[in-house]
Order: structure tokens, then sequence, then C-alpha cells
């Protein structure tokens, strides 16, 4: 099978935490528990959008599966007098509706905070949290942390260099993260690594 590599990108194009970082964020998230703090740790074992955290209700979660059903989004959206509201949507695209898996110690700290289907996750009542409110206590926890730099969706694009250093095939990865074409995941986070290349050029001499 085909070695992939994280992608090596310029540091305007994407995010990403490394090793070191990223543990010292979840070790931090995991000692300071509360809804916020899970719903940064479920984007980051996820890869979930900011605005689909904001959209998970508990009925969308499957804990016996250990599966998350990704079928909306939450969004501030600017209206025709200027002023803007909190909508709740379909994703985007086709592909962004999704069904995502999850790490087994993410599917065990759920089940502690599990309660009424139709409750918001992050909110914990009938109505979402806007992506801002979750944005704003991402902020918090990193300049805690000394990582500034980083935004929320450099979650994102860490779960996806987690799974290419993992093995997962780019169109596996594509599905879990929602991406309408297989070309998007390969041009954003993957590439063929060098001694790959040589290997199958050397071939070309038996």
């Amino acid at each position: 099978m085909q070695k992939f590599e994280a992608q090596s990108v310029k540091k305007n194009e994407i995010q990403i935490l490394s090793n070191s970082e990223r543990k010292k964020l979840k070790s931090y998230l995991l000692n300071n528990l509360n809804l916020s703090n899970l719903c940064i740790l479920l984007s980051l074992y996820t890869g979930l959008r900011i605005g689909e955290i904001c959209g998970l209700q508990w009925q969308d979660i499957n804990l016996k599966q250990g599966r998350i059903a990704v079928t909306k989004t939450v969004e501030r959206i600017s209206m025709s007098n200027g002023k803007t509201k909190v909508v709740i949507n379909p994703p985007k695209t086709k592909s962004s509706i999704r069904k995502v898996y999850m790490p087994s110690f993410i599917i065990d700290i759920l089940k502690s905070y599990k309660s009424s289907s139709e409750l918001f996750i992050l909110s914990e009542q009938i109505q979402p949290k806007e992506p801002r409110f979750l944005q704003y206590r991402f902020k918090t926890v990193m300049k805690k942390l000394n990582m500034n730099e980083f935004s929320f969706h450099s979650l994102r694009h860490t779960y996806a260099s987690m799974c290419i250093e993992k093995g997962f095939d780019p169109k596996t990865l594509s599905q879990l993260l929602g991406h309408a074409d297989v070309k998007i995941t390969l041009n954003t986070y993957v590439h063929s690594s060098d001694s790959l290349k040589k290997k199958y050029v050397k071939r070309l001499a038996g």
C-alpha cells in the first residue's frame, strides 16, 4: 500500500499542532473537563468543523457504535437589514453529511455527559450556542497554554495530519472530513514520501 506523509505547508496556509502541542492541549482539556473543553477535544479527535460541533445534539451521537451523524451546521449569517442572526442549516455540500467514528476515550467521556436526545451538546439547551462562543472558549484555552497563534480550524487540520501519520488512506480520510473530492484531501494534506518515489523509480530498472 502506498504510504503518505503529512503535507509540508507554508505558515499562512494551514496550521497543524505538533505532537507535543497536541498532547499538551489534550492533557489540559482532560484535566479541566467541561462542555466547551469536551467540544474542543471532540473536534481535535473527529475533525468536525466548528459549526458542526455547535450543531451536535445528543440524538446525533451513537455511543454504542461510537459514531457521530453530521447532519447540520450552526452559523451566523448577515440579513438584508444589516443585522445578523444565528441559524441551523444543512451542511453546504452533500459530502459533508456523513458519519464519523470516535476514539474509545472520547466515547467514555461522552457517556458521563449523556443527556436528553433533543438537547445540543455544547449549550445543554434546545437552542445551540453559536460558533463564536466556542471560538472564544478555544482562544481562552490556547492563551493559557501559550499557543495563541492557532485557530479553531487548526484542530481539523491536526486531526487530518494525525490520520495520515496513522496510515489512513486518502479516500477514507476524505470521507471522514466530508470533502467533496478526494483531490481536496490529497492537495491539502498529503504527498507521496520521497523514499517511496525512489523505490518506485528503481523498479523501472528491473
